[in-house]
């Protein structure tokens, strides 16, 4: 099966600075994969030029003719002080397509309520934007996207800024569309949401450490190279469970030194 996108030996730098080298990677149709990586890995780089907003310094990257491709930006992106309401957000997602917003159609609109109704977010359709928590504006985003009936959904940390459960019922939603037949290309630096919930995991850190599914990737080894860092990964049945080793400390360094008859501050240590 020929890919709907496909990087080869990819690499991308800012001026004088490489983010990306050598990138190997491809997605096909029906394909749920997520990019985990430390911050400063190139993960939302590579996924700008998934969308074409950038372009490769050296390789080939290729998408599949007339490829629907739509895109989730992180919710801390966006100026929430924008006088919309979650109906013409949604609405929003036609632009592109028919030219006409905010004239859209009785049609359109009934569209736009549907997707908010199946996303658990009908009652919102007339509120301001402003007033929802990070989960509700986080599906509207997920509706606005899903409008335009894409083939290929990209998001950039879909659970950023949201709570544990919002975080699970947005997988999960991940999970129903992608059952019906869309291709998921997402960011995620919750790794236990990505070991959970997504079959393929690809592992960047400026360069693609590994990918595959979780159980061959998600592993001490892999993991603490990809975040240079120990990583702990712990297998229950069918579960996976990572934790980043934390650090040691000794009870002397917790303790204030004392100084000339007095105590000095953690701070004041630091500076010195």
């Amino acid at each position: 099966m020929k890919p709907i996108v496909e990087l080869e030996n990819v690499t991308f730098g800012y001026g004088k600075t490489a983010v990306l080298d050598q990138i190997n990677f491809h997605m096909h149709d029906g394909q749920f994969a997520a990019l985990v990586g430390p911050s400063g890995a190139g993960k939302t780089t590579l996924l700008k030029l998934v969308l074409g907003v950038l372009s490769p310094s050296h390789g080939s990257l290729l998408c599949q003719p007339n490829l629907r491709i739509a895109y989730v930006p992180q919710v801390e992106t966006v100026d929430w002080n924008f006088p919309v309401t979650a109906e013409e957000i949604v609405l929003m997602g036609l632009s592109g397509i028919n030219g006409r917003f905010p004239w859209s159609t009785r049609a359109e609109k009934e569209r736009a309520r549907a997707l908010l109704e199946e996303l658990g977010i009908g009652e919102m359709a007339q509120r301001h934007i402003r007033d929802l928590s990070g989960g509700q504006q986080q599906r509207i985003f997920l509706a606005r996207a899903l409008i335009a009936e894409p083939e290929l959904l990209v998001l950039d940390e879909p659970t950023s800024g949201v709570d544990l459960r919002s975080a699970e019922n947005i997988f999960h939603q991940l999970a129903h569309l992608n059952q019906d037949g869309i291709s998921i290309l997402l960011t995620t630096h919750d790794l236990n949401m990505a070991a959970a919930h997504a079959p393929w995991i690809v592992c960047l850190n400026q360069t693609v450490i590994a990918q595959g599914s979780p159980d061959d990737v998600m592993t001490d080894a892999v993991l603490s190279e990809t975040y240079q860092g120990e990583m702990i990964v712990i297998r229950q049945d069918d579960m996976i469970f990572i934790q980043q080793k934390p650090h040691t400390h000794g009870v002397q360094s917790l303790i204030p030194e004392p100084i000339c008859g007095g105590l000095v501050g953690h701070d004041e240590i630091i500076d010195n």
